[in-house]
């Protein structure tokens, strides 16, 4: 038994010690323009959506059915958000290309996001689309909007955001234009 505590010693200390070498060797290539190698990838991916799940799991849920909410969050959703989860009728922008994760292009139609509005997986998603607004991801390039939002603006974000993959170019731009005074529209 102490030579297999012996060797189980020896292991870690030998595994951490390789770890420290990669870690301070400067090898991983960490340049947005380098996908992560599938280990990788896998084990953030989890890490980022175990996270939302949880987090997100004690907001309370508004009524996002609000004409005036869409409205409102249309606008801030053009100037902060299109230029990196587009908008009907862009594929692609310069700020989404050299963004590594790619953002989720938010204006794909509910079916091939896997969701069905009238669910609780719709809920779900609103929640965590709150909370991720609110809070931002770390080295994503998601910024933490709630530093300078309100949950109201938030929530008039993720209103519109219920309503974006069923807008065609021409209904995007009536929703997302501002009055003179760069208050959205009520």
């Amino acid at each position: 038994m102490l030579k297999f505590l012996v060797g189980v010693l020896i292991s870690v200390l030998i595994a951490g010690v390789a770890g420290l070498a990669f870690r301070y060797s400067g090898s991983y290539p960490m340049g947005a323009d380098v996908p992560h190698n599938s280990l990788t990838h896998w084990a953030l991916e989890t890490l980022r959506e175990s996270s939302l799940d949880r987090a997100s799991r004690a907001v309370v849920l508004p009524d996002l059915s609000s004409p005036d909410l869409v409205l409102a969050g249309g606008a801030d959703y053009n100037e902060m958000c299109a230029s990196c989860h587009l908008k009907p009728g862009k594929t692609k922008t310069d700020m989404r290309l050299g963004l590594y994760p790619q953002p989720p292009n938010l204006t794909l139609p509910p079916f091939l996001h896997a969701v069905d509005v009238n669910s609780e997986r719709a809920s779900q998603l609103a929640r965590k689309q709150f909370w991720v607004i609110k809070h931002g991801i770390k080295a994503s390039g998601m910024p933490a909007w709630g530093k300078t939002h309100d949950d109201q603006r938030i929530w008039s974000m993720v209103a519109f955001l219920k309503q974006l993959p069923r807008l065609d170019p021409g209904q995007y731009q009536i929703l997302t234009a501002r009055g003179d005074t760069g208050e959205a529209h009520h």
